[in-house]
């Protein structure tokens, strides 16, 4: 079988998407004798690179963001004779906007099965901002055209995968048929508890061995909250001066934010970005406790990458993300508020971690390795071609 992923939400510095389809590579060259791969994305240049039974064809694409590296793929046509080059047996969508229509229009000419992946719930971003700046009306205008959007749209894939059971409940109460959940995994030979002789997180940044090291991964962005975490940990820093450090490893438009608190604090540390998978499962290890301040969360991959590697996690109760948490959420923020997330980062840094950190790791081991992940997951991609029945 032959499966090519089209998405936008692809940069060279980007996160959950390019795991899940490196990780879908990695399975289909050590796991699978015959299968291929086909990625295409957004890039600097027209190009494509070959190697074991997979192929990227980047398609030369204009900057939309310098910090995230993202590009908007706007010639479609280039997409499409890329499809017709390499006839896949099924085509994945990794986004909701004009890729996915591309993919939807193209699938039925070319008489191919498309599925999409629902990786991101768009929507809670631009409502906020539709509350913030416009009043319920418009608010609640907006929620109804996301509404009507999504089930437009996604009514016209074969399936819609979801990486929550609940946000695929939502998703059918909003009309949208064709559910299908999945959830993501975990390379586990690279993310685990134990560390490595010369894994030293903090005589290698300076960072003093008294310090409770809290560590954050992700965009620095208004969907990713961070401005809440930014202004919980200083709170936690005038409540406790010297107990606590900050490790942030990624980059977005709340950079002067970031940058701000470190200066202001002093006990901050920053990578703009972590690209090789046994350097990040390193800096999960040296953490005492990960914070994950999320609350539109689909999945939260880091989190189980995290909890995999030891390193138990706190957070904001009410996410799709609670899900996968695998130790005792009583202490996790009940409310949304750099005040509350300072609390329950204060008290779940009193517990011991080191063996919460151990339970969930042999949890996240057990049930969510990328293997498990990507055999349902296959099975479900060969039902889909099997019954595939193309539309005249």
């Amino acid at each position: 079988m032959k499966i090519c992923d089209l998405t936008q939400f692809y940069s060279p510095v980007s996160g959950g998407v390019k795991r899940y389809v490196s990780e879908k590579v990695r399975y289909i060259r050590e796991q699978t004798e015959r299968d291929e791969h086909v990625l295409i994305i957004p890039g600097e240049r027209d190009e494509v690179i070959a190697s074991d039974r997979a192929r990227v064809y980047t398609v030369k694409s204009p900057l939309i963001s310098r910090t995230s590296r993202y590009r908007v793929l706007l010639r479609l046509e280039a997409v499409e004779a890329i499809l017709m080059r390499e006839c896949p047996d099924l085509i994945e969508s990794g986004d909701p906007y004009q890729v996915a229509w591309k993919a939807v229009y193209s699938g039925t000419a070319l008489r191919i099965p498309v599925v999409g992946f629902y990786h991101s719930h768009f929507p809670e971003a631009y409502v906020r901002t539709a509350r913030k700046y416009c009043g319920p009306l418009v608010t609640e205008m907006f929620m109804d055209f996301s509404r009507r959007y999504i089930r437009n749209l996604y009514n016209r894939f074969e399936r819609t995968l979801v990486p929550s059971p609940a946000l695929g409940d939502l998703l059918a109460s909003w009309g949208v048929r064709n559910l299908a959940h999945t959830d993501l995994g975990v390379h586990t030979a690279v993310f685990h508890p134990k560390a490595f002789p010369d894994e030293d997180v903090r005589a290698e940044f300076g960072i003093p061995r008294d310090r409770t090291l809290l560590l954050y991964v992700g965009r620095l962005a208004q969907e990713k909250n961070t401005q809440t975490l930014f202004a919980a940990f200083r709170e936690l820093t005038a409540r406790h001066p010297q107990r606590f450090h900050l490790f942030v490893v990624g980059d977005g438009l709340q950079r002067a934010e970031l940058l701000a608190l470190q200066h202001d604090t002093s006990a901050v540390t920053w990578l703009d970005y972590c690209a090789e998978a046994p350097r990040l499962a390193t800096l999960y290890r040296g953490a005492d406790l990960f914070v994950h301040p999320g609350v539109q969360e689909t999945f939260g991959l880091v989190t189980l990458e995290a909890q995999a590697c030891g390193t138990p996690v706190i957070g904001i109760r009410g996410s799709y993300m609670d899900r996968i948490i695998h130790s005792d959420q009583t202490l996790w923020a009940r409310e949304n508020s750099p005040a509350a997330l300072a609390t329950a980062i204060e008290q779940m840094s009193c517990e011991d971690l080191s063996k919460t950190g151990a339970r969930a790791s042999r949890r996240v081991a057990a049930q969510y390795s990328w293997t498990q992940i990507f055999v349902r997951m296959f099975s479900l991609y060969g039902e889909v071609v099997r019954n595939y029945a193309p539309r005249s």
